[in-house]
């Protein structure tokens, strides 16, 4: 009996966990999704349940492996960051998978900033804005410092990604796009772990730096498979535009948190740029990326949550709502130039009142996000101008804040972008030489130009 060649993808997010068969042409063959329960961590903050995840894995991969219309020739892994498994002598867990949402304490990040130098400083260098546990080796520092005997027990600390490729192959790594990323490990300047990490004695507990394109061979269920190492979800996300696109190009992610990304700039972050939401990652490639983060996707669900509420419609009324130009006054119909160079405003709530019905108010909401929006993707396109912005996730379904978009970037080509899975497409792209002999099809990203 013929079976396809496919590679195997776990995506694992911090709700929902998938796992994806994937063919030579890039598309999704099989799938399967769970949510696992969470645990309490020994502060009795909420936290993964890393036995749970393990269980999965496993249970997954003895299922995928008898189905016997697919040869599995590669497995990769994309997962959520900020998020450490520490193994002990033996290779087991030595402590639970601690929450990047758990708050740090305000007297250790003191003492921390007292002794490496200050907030500022340590971001620019790193490349990260000062995001608490969010910062993972900062998570690190934590446990050396609180939990001394614990820390002692350390042998090894893997980023959950690499962590999943452990379990299959047995080979301790470090990605770089999982060590680069929102980190406060990696100084950019320098290209190498930053000062604080080597004086605490923290690049220690790290294997060698690996590849994002690199494999290990593994042998499940009696048949060879070439293994990656893991890649960090968003920079994931990225591959498979990196992969169709070689002349310049920004994408704008949307969903809770809108990020803009442009993979051609690579200029030192600067402290204006810090304090407006910037950073700097490192990409599959381990070149710097500057991104933009905007939380315009909780707010605009918010907002129309109220309008409906306000005018007594539908909760989704939105999702049929055209673009009406002529809603908008002349006033503003602003010159783009102007619009974009406008000082962030933080995301007070609207007050309705002042326009006669819905449709009116949920135009002027979009107004207010893409203004925010053209704001905040302007400052990755400083110095690095490009020709193209892609749009996915929500808002590419949304045509008032693409028309709007299109009207405020008047010399770059707006694209509503739809690409199912990109982080688990990434991933699969990332080792693609390592499993796949045929050529990367052009049509992985359905684009649609928008005509402002």
């Amino acid at each position: 009996m013929h079976s396809e060649p496919v590679i195997l993808i776990f995506d694992v997010g911090k709700t929902n966990k998938k796992y994806f068969l994937i063919d030579q042409q890039y598309h999704i063959v099989f799938s399967r999704s769970v949510q696992l329960p969470e645990t309490v961590d020994d502060d009795g903050y909420p936290s993964e349940d890393l036995q749970l995840l393990i269980d999965w894995v496993f249970d997954s991969i003895a299922s995928v492996f008898n189905l016997p219309d697919y040869q599995i020739k590669a497995i990769n892994f994309s997962a959520y960051g900020a998020s450490f498994v520490h193994l002990d002598k033996d290779g087991k867990p030595a402590t639970q998978l601690y929450n990047y949402l758990k708050p740090y304490p305000e007297w250790l990040s003191n003492q921390f900033y007292k002794l490496y130098g200050s907030k500022d400083g340590i971001a620019l260098q790193t490349c990260s804005p000062v995001l608490g546990s969010l910062n993972s080796g900062i998570q690190l520092y934590r446990l050396k410092h609180e939990q001394p005997e614990t820390f002692s027990r350390i042998a090894f600390s893997l980023h959950l990604p690499q962590y999943l490729s452990y379990l299959i192959t047995g080979k301790l790594s470090t990605e770089i796009t999982s060590i680069g990323c929102h980190t406060q490990l990696w100084d950019f300047n320098r290209n190498a772990y930053h000062e604080w990490v080597i004086k605490e004695g923290l690049n220690e507990k790290f294997p060698p730096l690996s590849p994002s394109v690199s494999v290990n061979m593994a042998t499940i269920h009696n048949q060879p498979v070439a293994a990656g190492p893991g890649i960090h979800d968003s920079s994931a996300a990225l591959i498979p535009y990196l992969s169709c696109f070689t002349e310049p190009f920004a994408l704008i992610s949307t969903g809770t948190w809108c990020i803009s990304i442009n993979p051609f700039n690579d200029s030192p972050l600067t402290l204006t740029e810090l304090n407006q939401d910037c950073l700097c990652y490192l990409s599959y490639q381990g070149k710097p990326v500057k991104a933009s983060r905007l939380f315009a996707g909780q707010y605009h669900d918010t907002e129309a949550k109220r309008i409906a509420e306000h005018f007594n419609q539908r909760p989704d009324f939105y999702k049929t709502t055209m673009f009406k130009i002529d809603l908008i006054p002349d006033k503003e119909l602003l010159f783009a130039e102007q619009i974009i160079s406008e000082n962030r405003v933080n995301f007070n709530p609207i007050d309705y009142n002042q326009y006669p019905d819905a449709i009116t108010s949920y135009h002027f909401l979009v107004l207010k996000i893409v203004k925010l929006q053209a704001h905040s993707t302007q400052l990755v396109l400083n110095n690095a101008p490009v020709n193209k912005l892609f749009v996915d996730g929500g808002f590419s379904k949304n045509e008032i804040y693409l028309q709007l978009l299109a009207w405020l970037f008047p010399n770059i080509e707006v694209y509503a972008a739809s690409i199912a899975q990109a982080s688990a497409l990434g991933a699969a792209l990332a080792i693609h030489s390592r499993w796949n002999n045929q050529p990367i099809p052009a049509e992985i990203i359905e684009l649609r130009k928008i005509q402002a």
